[in-house]
């Protein structure tokens, strides 16, 4: 009886104590000395399902029932490592890539629309080693469509912002695409 009694105080005692050590954690920093930055960026995404060096593989589908003879057909996933090229045409300089993971979120083609994480890190000019995440829907049906930029690395850190798409180039018997990005990026 008397052990309980010594354990019964000792657990009040660290129940008092609690909330004395708990106040280091609720202090909050904020550097002053910070000034945000916004960057602006356009560069073209090339995605490529089709050929012997497809920048975007299948990784998964759904078993599903009915026939979708899309080359992107609902529940697919693909996982990329597509080239940003400094224009639309094949051949014009690579300046990074973006890597990651999208996949086909509609039911319905004429509303076709993914769900997009990646990472678009630069390989050359001054943001070589920097990326910024996307982590959006991306109603790829719609002429003019916003994605959400979530955080970033290198000269990118702790970024925040945008990015407008529009469809450059869509062949939609292979799935390839090349996509105009416009990206606004706020950042430290």
């Amino acid at each position: 009886m008397e052990e309980q009694l010594i354990f019964a105080w000792a657990m009040i005692f660290c129940i008092a104590i609690a909330p004395v050590y708990g106040e280091y954690y609720s202090k909050i920093v904020i550097p002053s000395s910070k000034v945000e930055k916004v960057t602006n960026l356009h560069f073209f995404l090339h995605d490529t399902l089709s050929g012997e060096n497809p920048s975007a593989v299948l990784v998964g589908r759904a078993n599903l029932t009915r026939k979708d003879h899309s080359p992107v057909p609902f529940g697919s996933l693909f996982a990329i490592d597509d080239p940003l090229r400094v224009g639309p045409e094949p051949t014009s300089k690579i300046i990074g890539n973006a890597q990651g993971l999208y996949l086909s979120s509609s039911q319905y083609a004429s509303k076709f629309t993914i769900v997009l994480y990646a990472d678009f890190t630069f390989t050359t000019g001054k943001f070589k080693g920097s990326s910024f995440s996307i982590f959006s829907r991306n109603p790829v049906t719609e002429v003019k469509r916003e994605v959400a930029i979530v955080g970033g690395r290198g000269r990118f850190r702790m970024a925040r912002g945008f990015a407008h798409i529009k469809t450059s180039y869509y062949n939609a018997t292979t799935g390839d695409a090349i996509l105009d990005y416009k990206v606004t990026l706020y950042h430290y």
